[in-house]
């Protein structure tokens, strides 16, 4: 008799997955000042692309062109959401980039969901993000650039939720993920290096760009393709909304950085939005 060994719960893994990747964010904010943010997303991609390669050694063998062209669209996806995330981090505190950026997951689950009511729960979400903006407080308002970067991270971000779950389903165990990150880092280091320059090699930068790889890449990116091959990318998109919360806790804990009252408001309107939709979301289906 052979026995399997049990499954950790996608819900779990979702769960690691954030905490991992807000505290890897909170750490990139200090890697910024010293090689920018091409440095920085070329450091964190092709580090955690050697690693995840020499770990997994995954074979070329057995694929088809449009195995190949999924896992080129899914690193193209990957190289943006960090590009333009990171570029929002040297404008905006990482609660307020985060809870800007979670507006594109928050539209696809709902866009999924096809339920008029998950629509209005994006709207609430909106009205959040436009509260965290600090167009309608009284105090300072965010950058609009920074803001109109997390926005496009965030769009990046829904193309990767539904490129994740098709590349799990078409490569066995990592090897996918493993194969676009290499592409995200092709696509990324030759503006990082030319960007960095010799900075982009010194002991601190390289230990912080470990660090990131790890905690933002390898750990996150691995636990939620394990995640998406047992749930759908609806569900997936909305137990995220934990994220703007752990991202202005990591904030606060690693970097000092402190919300105003205004934006902490529109930051629990968009958690409210995304746990209104996940009440309603049917479970997740059988592990095949």
């Amino acid at each position: 008799m052979v026995t399997r060994r049990p499954h950790v719960p996608p819900l779990v893994l979702v769960l690691l997955a954030i905490g991992s990747v807000q505290f890897g964010g909170a750490l990139a904010v200090t890697l910024l000042p010293l090689v920018g943010t091409l440095g920085s997303v070329t450091l964190r991609l092709a580090i955690a692309a050697a690693v995840m390669l020499a770990v997994l050694r995954p074979s070329v063998a057995g694929y088809d062109r449009h195995d190949w062209a999924t896992v080129a669209a899914f690193g193209g996806a990957l190289a943006l959401m960090n590009t333009a995330f990171y570029a929002s981090l040297t404008r905006l505190p990482i609660g307020a980039a985060v809870t800007v950026e979670f507006i594109g997951p928050l539209l696809l689950a709902a866009v999924l969901s096809r339920l008029a009511r998950d629509l209005v729960a994006v709207g609430v979400a909106a009205v959040g993000v436009v509260l965290v903006s600090g167009v309608l407080g009284t105090g300072a308002r965010l950058d609009s650039v920074g803001v109109l970067l997390a926005l496009l991270a965030g769009a990046a971000w829904a193309a990767y939720i539904v490129l994740s779950a098709r590349t799990g389903r078409r490569f066995p165990k990592l090897d996918g993920l493993a194969f676009s990150m290499a592409v995200a880092t092709v696509l990324v280091a030759p503006a990082g290096l030319v960007t960095a320059g010799a900075r982009l090699w010194e002991p601190d930068a390289l230990v912080r760009g470990l660090g990131i790889a790890l905690l933002s890449s390898v750990l996150p990116y691995s636990f939620e393709l394990l995640a998406l091959r047992r749930m759908s990318a609806a569900v997936f998109g909305i137990l995220l909304s934990l994220e703007p919360a752990v991202a202005a806790l990591a904030g606060f804990l690693v970097l000092g950085q402190v919300l105003t009252g205004t934006q902490i408001l529109g930051m629990v309107a968009v958690v409210a939005a995304s746990a209104s939709v996940t009440r309603r979301e049917e479970p997740a289906p059988p592990e095949p």
